[in-house]
């Protein structure tokens, strides 16, 4: 599947498939000033609480059940929520599954890949050393099976897929405000920006990253796939710093006990911090992506 062959039938026809295997997540709506904003309407996508704790559930079930599975499983590199959603995807299907993830990844999506039984392996700094040793292995495992004739482990790949790009267009059919489309699945789609130097340069350019969302939203370069989409359909890329990050995590649980891990909250940073600012009358709408963290300790608890 190319990206030109990923139409509204396309994604339509992967929403089918994946639909029994995933949550109808929830929408909220919410005034503004909940959160210390003056006259925004809000309207929040709850995807932590989609299985394996993120959105990036709806991706790998994608690619589990549109390609042919072999029995030696699958194999992925992550900086955390796409390895923890194929692990579970794997475990739900019943095949096996190696994640390799790099050491900046959250104790929490380090534990629920182990609880879904994929062989972990943990090393490197950041999500492009562990795609280094995990995407090229992984690369490299499958073409010497395949040349010996042996069923090898097919790679799931957590950025610059087609089958990825259909599942994140998928789910804008999934964002409904009172029975009317919020998010056209296909003409709005929700696209994922590594850094705000590849729309500059006008190509998808390597770039250095960190901060404490970083397991989440730092891949070293945007996807092939995903940037033109990009610059078609996204407006304007915005930076937010880190504290911004922790007042929207503490915004989120306090007026909500929505529990976001730090990627999950950035956009609601954005707009905490003023980096984003609604014009009059316009409807915001927030995909909180996921809660895989350890923000909240019950066993700390007294």
């Amino acid at each position: 599947m190319t990206e030109a062959e990923i139409d509204r039938d396309r994604i339509a026809a992967t929403e089918r498939v994946i639909r029994p295997y995933i949550r109808r997540t929830p929408v909220v709506e919410l005034d503004g000033a909940d959160l210390g904003l003056d006259g925004a309407a809000l309207t929040l996508k709850l995807e932590q609480l989609q299985h394996s704790g993120s959105f990036k559930a709806r991706g790998a079930f994608t690619n589990l059940l549109t390609r042919t599975v072999p029995a030696a499983g699958v194999v992925a590199a992550s900086g955390g929520n796409h390895g923890v959603a194929v692990a579970y995807a794997a475990m739900k299907r019943g095949v096996p599954a190696k994640i390799f993830l790099p050491v900046v990844s959250s104790p929490a999506k380090i534990a629920r890949i182990r609880s879904y039984g994929a062989d972990l392996v943990v090393g490197g700094e950041r999500y492009a050393d562990a795609y280094a040793e995990g995407g090229n292995h992984g690369a490299a495992v499958a073409y010497a099976a395949m040349r010996r004739g042996v069923a090898a482990k097919i790679f799931v790949p957590a950025v610059s897929s087609p089958a990825k790009i259909a599942r994140i267009r998928a789910y804008g059919a999934d964002l409904v405000v009172g029975g009317e489309r919020y998010a056209d699945a296909y003409d709005a789609s929700v696209a994922e920006i590594a850094r705000t130097g590849a729309l500059a340069a006008g190509r998808p350019v390597d770039a250095e990253a960190g901060g404490i969302a970083a397991d989440s939203l730092a891949p070293r370069q945007v996807g092939q796939l995903m940037f033109p989409i990009a610059q078609r359909h996204v407006a304007a890329v915005l930076l937010v710093p880190d504290a911004a990050i922790r007042q929207a995590q503490d915004a989120l649980w306090s007026a909500l006990r929505v529990v976001a891990e730090p990627g999950a909250a950035a956009a609601t940073a954005a707009l905490l911090c003023g980096r984003y600012r609604p014009r009059p009358g316009e409807r915001v709408g927030i995909v909180i992506s996921g809660g895989n963290t350890v923000a909240v300790d019950f066993d700390r608890q007294t």
